[in-house]
């Protein structure tokens, strides 16, 4: 106790309480005191990668300090061991890294090529069962078709990434189909040909008010959307490439003839017939104005007050071209003077 005494009356303290050694033996006895504790200090080796978390506790980043009085351990900085940690020392080799992709390539791979043996095998021919079924249908016949089923299929196909493979199927079903129907067409002869080409007209359409509902998954999120088309355009179209524009040539002096002579068709026929044509492709009104004319306002162009009385000439003569084929003005004797008489 009174050497103890002794080296802390040799400190002296100045006025900002900082202790400095007054005398030279004072000083080596505090420095030789401190590297005799500093002697003592052991680290304990850490691992070149951080451990697994969840492991045993108390085994993370810690450090050893011996001292007189027994040992204890220190929990170090998380943050200041992860520092000292390369990247390349806890990373996997590039050689197990290019092998898990190519793995995971090859496993995708696999599973498209399942997917698209599932559409083949499941999915397509069930659609393509109701797809006939549909096109071949009169428009007065009932046919059994389950479409919830149908627009299950489509909805399944489009989610599974086979919107371009369903899309491409369902035009060369259709198109197929059209080509059947234009060879039937062929076959017909003239007296027919109007009435036939009026049944196959109204049979396609009747038959896509049922196909493109069915689709519309597959026509809003595939067709409107990557290829900025609609369906049902896209369907009205293969009619007109591969049968109306076949056939026209053969079908207008038909028309014409039948147009010159009232009732030799049905004239809900020739309506029928003249607006779909129309439908189809508005440039064919050119070839016969006058046929179109008579069931589409605006084909002709607008009238002119200068050609009024030509107007007036042209409906006497239909008047009386009318009278001489058997039909009568009827009785005249009721109608209502006029104010000026």
């Amino acid at each position: 106790m009174e050497a103890m005494e002794d080296d802390s009356l040799d400190l002296k303290d100045d006025h900002n309480h900082n202790y400095c050694a007054s005398s030279s033996s004072s000083s080596s006895k505090v420095r030789t005191y401190l590297s005799s504790q500093l002697s003592d200090v052991t680290t304990v080796p850490q691992s070149a990668c951080p451990p697994v978390p969840g492991g045993e506790p108390g085994t993370r980043g810690e450090k050893l300090w011996s001292g007189t009085t027994g040992s204890k351990f220190v929990e170090s900085d998380s943050s200041s061991e992860s520092s000292e940690v390369s990247e390349t020392d806890c990373t996997a080799p590039p050689a197990a890294v290019e092998g898990k992709f190519s793995l995971d390539s090859t496993s995708k791979f696999l599973l498209n090529a399942m997917a698209v043996e599932d559409y083949r095998k499941n999915h397509w021919p069930n659609l393509e069962k109701a797809i006939d079924r549909l096109l071949i249908q009169n428009p007065t016949d009932h046919i059994s078709v389950s479409y919830a089923q149908i627009y299950s299929y489509v909805y399944k196909c489009v989610c599974q990434q086979h919107s371009e493979l369903l899309y491409n199927d369902l035009t060369l079903k259709i198109t197929n189909h059209l080509q059947q129907v234009s060879t039937h067409l062929q076959a017909s002869p003239p007296e027919d040909f109007i009435e036939n080409f009026n049944v196959a007209l109204t049979q396609y359409t009747a038959s896509l008010q049922c196909i493109v509902p069915v689709f519309m998954y597959l026509n809003k999120f595939y067709i409107e959307s990557k290829l900025n088309r609609d369906l049902r355009e896209d369907l009205m179209k293969l009619f007109a490439d591969h049968v109306a524009e076949i056939h026209v040539n053969t079908l207008m002096p038909l028309l014409l003839e039948a147009h010159s002579m009232p009732f030799q068709v049905q004239p809900s026929t020739m309506a029928s017939v003249v607006k779909g044509l129309h439908s189809l492709r508005p440039d064919w009104a050119l070839l016969a104005p006058a046929l179109f004319s008579g069931f589409i306002p605006q084909i002709n162009p607008p009238a002119v007050e200068s050609l009024l009385p030509d107007y007036a000439a042209h409906d006497q003569k239909l008047q009386l071209e009318l009278s001489m084929n058997g039909f009568p003005r009827g009785d005249q004797s009721r109608k209502r003077a006029s104010d000026d008489s």
